[in-house]
């Protein structure tokens, strides 16, 4: 056996000790590359795509919501929420969704995408999902898409035949607004607030149920990773329009983010 062969087998075990190393670390050989394994894929056109996070987003435009994670925006997040002011919460006599004005007209002045000749929840539908098809012969009604949706960080894969998967979730609830300090607001302030994409976010259907006119005290998100940017929506509404929350919602939001 010559001394060159006997290196050339040295060399090419050598290698195969190498491949098998970077296969049991989870590595992968591509072409030249070295990829980590487990990594996360490019998203697809039409996959579901996280949400902006509030902070980045303060006027609702962007897309659906995304958690705050570092530390210096979780301080900001705590400085925002500790503007809002506080009140106790008033009757929930007089109320009615009628009293806020057309549900989810596209009419309501002063606020973004209003005007647009698409109505609201159309438009929040259009914002937060992604492969959105449009209904044959339509510009604005959403007939499928696909949707991550923040609240239980599930992804459903909407269609307009069954609409109740996805709901469109007004962050300030409308009765909860009521009591506290809406039902002496001007109609146009209240059609606003129903209107306004600080203030919707398009999520799981049953969960939107669940919630009801629940405030930050009675009720978070079950995804727990997003609920500091959920109070930090929730600030960023009643900083807005100056309503306030309980002393124990405020507690609430402070905790979220602490």
């Amino acid at each position: 056996m010559s001394r060159g062969w006997g290196r050339g087998r040295r060399i090419a075990a050598a290698a195969l000790l190498v491949t098998a190393a970077l296969t049991a670390s989870g590595c992968k050989n591509d072409g030249d590359k070295v990829s980590p394994g487990g990594a996360a894929a490019p998203v697809a056109p039409g996959a579901a795509r996280p949400g902006a996070v509030p902070l980045t987003n303060t006027d609702g435009t962007a897309p659906g919501l995304g958690p705050v994670t570092a530390d210096a925006d979780r301080t900001a997040a705590r400085a925002v929420i500790d503007k809002v002011r506080t009140a106790g919460r008033g009757a929930k006599t007089g109320y009615d969704r009628d009293q806020y004005g057309p549900a989810w007209t596209d009419k309501a002045a002063g606020v973004p995408m209003s005007g647009n000749g698409c109505g609201t929840r159309d438009d929040i539908l259009k914002r937060d999902g992604t492969g959105v098809q449009f209904k044959s012969g339509s510009t604005c009604v959403v007939n499928t898409m696909t949707l991550a949706d923040p609240y239980t960080g599930k992804t459903i894969a909407f269609t307009k035949s069954k609409a109740s998967t996805v709901q469109i979730d007004h962050v300030v609830a409308l009765s909860a607004s009521w009591q506290m300090g809406a039902a002496r607001w001007p109609a146009d302030k209240r059609q606003q607030l129903a209107n306004d994409p600080l203030n919707l976010i398009a999520v799981d259907g049953p969960t939107n149920n669940a919630k009801g006119d629940g405030s930050p005290a009675t009720w978070l998100p079950p995804n727990k990773d997003i609920r500091c940017a959920y109070v930090v929506r929730y600030a960023q509404v009643s900083l807005k329009y100056d309503l306030p929350v309980t002393d124990a919602d405020k507690v609430a939001m402070q905790q979220q983010c602490a």
